[in-house]
């Protein structure tokens, strides 16, 4: 007799400036359900206080700023460059901060991605690894490498391929 299957849930929460993150979080959570699970897509500033029992992975992503993830001066610059207002208000590094530093009832697995400007791509820090090491710090076992994906400059435009990428690589 076969054993019931349970459906995986995972949470992708994710910081965007100029709407790029918020297209390779897309892809992410589009790769995520073409393995069958049940993905929730959320934008940071939607997730503030919100229950993490229940999800089996969080798959976090933003963009880099400063060779780290957002920062207040970082998002106020990214306004004062073009973005809507509201991307000032706190990102994923204070949300992750805010976290408990155990997560009994919550997911145990996680994952970062983040966008970054082709003329970096190689950096030595991205927004990734930083999320990656917060998580750490809370009790998260991270499921492979921090991944960047490429935009053309601070104000986008993937590069071709990169949400085809984040399908695959979710």
């Amino acid at each position: 007799m076969l054993e019931p299957t349970t459906t995986l849930r995972a949470l992708v929460v994710y910081e965007s400036m100029f709407g790029n993150t918020a297209t390779i979080a897309a892809s992410v959570a589009t790769g995520l359900r073409l393995e069958d699970l049940d993905v929730e897509l959320v934008h940071v500033s939607d997730v503030v206080d919100r229950d993490l029992s229940g999800v089996d992975l969080l798959m976090v992503g933003g963009p880099t700023h400063a060779f780290s993830l957002s920062r207040p001066a970082t998002r106020e610059d990214a306004v004062r460059q073009g973005a809507p207002a509201d991307v000032a208000a706190p990102g994923l590094r204070e949300w992750i901060e805010a976290l408990p530093s155990s997560q009994p009832s919550g997911p145990h697995h996680a994952a970062t991605f983040d966008t970054r400007v082709t003329k970096v791509r190689h950096l030595p820090k991205a927004a990734s690894g930083r999320a990656a090491r917060l998580l750490r710090h809370h009790g998260f076992t991270l499921l492979g490498r921090p991944t960047g994906f490429l935009v053309h400059g601070v104000q986008g435009g993937l590069v071709d391929g990169e949400c085809e990428r984040a399908v695959t690589w979710a």
